[in-house]
């Protein structure tokens, strides 16, 4: 599993971060605080305090073309 942050801060933030993470053929988590949701769920992101700075952990050894892609959202 590898680990980074970013940061949504509005609404196509979160649609821009969903269709980059489902192009990945491996499970996507977003914590927030104690919460986990699917990183490919855009109403499980919308439940989360997107006030605040969230973890993106990706299950797989190579994660580095996702978080290429997401670094425009940090």
């Amino acid at each position: 599993m590898q680990t980074t942050t970013v940061k949504l801060t509005s609404i196509m933030d979160v649609k821009e971060f969903v269709n980059i993470v489902t192009k990945c053929n491996y499970d996507v988590d977003i914590v927030s605080g104690r919460y986990v949701v699917d990183g490919k769920s855009i109403m499980g992101l919308f439940g989360l305090d997107l006030s605040k700075e969230l973890t993106v952990n990706a299950h797989t050894d190579d994660a580095t073309e996702l978080f290429e892609e997401l670094a425009k959202l940090k």
